[in-house]
């Protein structure tokens, strides 16, 4: 069982989630380039300006460690990141767990995103400029829950840590990006899991990826906020528990 962590994140953002499962699977957790452990001299800009280079270390991590038939756990731009490796490679992943994930998040004509093009650039720009300011003032937003300001807190230090330039060139990749097309021909089992109330991955988005996966589950959390690893171990860990135990329905 394979967790992938979104952006501004680490592994460590499967502390409460991840555990649940060591006793059935053999969980696996890294760090995606730019973030946490990882070495920052094996960043490659041609590589990573586009969500198939990090697709490929899953897929080359995942080989290296002989992972077949598995599961793979995606948060947010991972989710996106999963989807690829596992049409780069359909024998790594039976299962694919999409956790508040988001093909594009620039509206198109007829499709909600959350973003239009004047706010993601007004983004990029605040993050180009300062990266210290913008995290401080982004990931209270993202985390949601200002009744637990602490999960604001952890989320920002988090954006603080990561390689600032790695974390501008990651940002507008997986803000730019468009997967939509990326969505069809998955083999795996999906389960989409969608928190009620999103400013990242609104429902709309959710219910988008669930109706263009062939073979999906969708599963809407009472949570609130992008980060319901965190925010809601409880009741992330218990969407994927009934995904995995039971066949899709459709």
């Amino acid at each position: 069982m394979v967790f992938a962590h979104g952006f501004g994140c680490d592994q460590n953002m499967w502390r409460f989630v991840a555990p649940a499962f060591e006793e059935r699977y053999r969980t696996i957790l890294f760090d995606h380039i730019g973030a946490g452990g990882s070495d920052l001299a094996a960043y490659d800009a041609d590589r990573y300006a586009s969500l198939d280079g990090y697709a490929d270390d899953v897929v080359a991590l995942c080989r290296g460690l002989s992972v077949t038939g598995g599961v793979f756990v995606g948060h947010s731009v991972s989710a996106m990141i999963g989807i690829l490796a596992a049409k780069k490679a359909p024998q790594l992943f039976d299962s694919l767990v999409l956790v508040c994930p988001s093909p594009r998040y620039l509206d198109d004509d007829g499709y909600v995103g959350g973003f239009t093009r004047p706010q993601i650039d007004e983004l990029l720009d605040f993050l180009d400029t300062n990266h210290m300011g913008w995290s401080q003032a982004m990931a209270p937003a993202i985390m949601g829950n200002a009744d637990r300001p602490e999960l604001g807190e952890e989320l920002t230090n988090s954006f603080c840590r990561t390689d600032p330039d790695i974390a501008k060139r990651f940002a507008r990749t997986t803000f730019l990006a468009d997967n939509r097309a990326d969505l069809a021909g998955v083999e795996a089992r999906c389960l989409v899991i969608q928190s009620s109330e999103d400013v990242i991955a609104p429902q709309e988005v959710g219910a988008y990826v669930h109706r263009h996966l062939a073979n999906s589950e969708l599963a809407l959390l009472d949570a609130t906020g992008h980060c319901p690893n965190l925010s809601a171990p409880a009741e992330t860990i218990a969407a994927i528990q009934a995904f995995l135990r039971g066949p899709s329905r459709g």
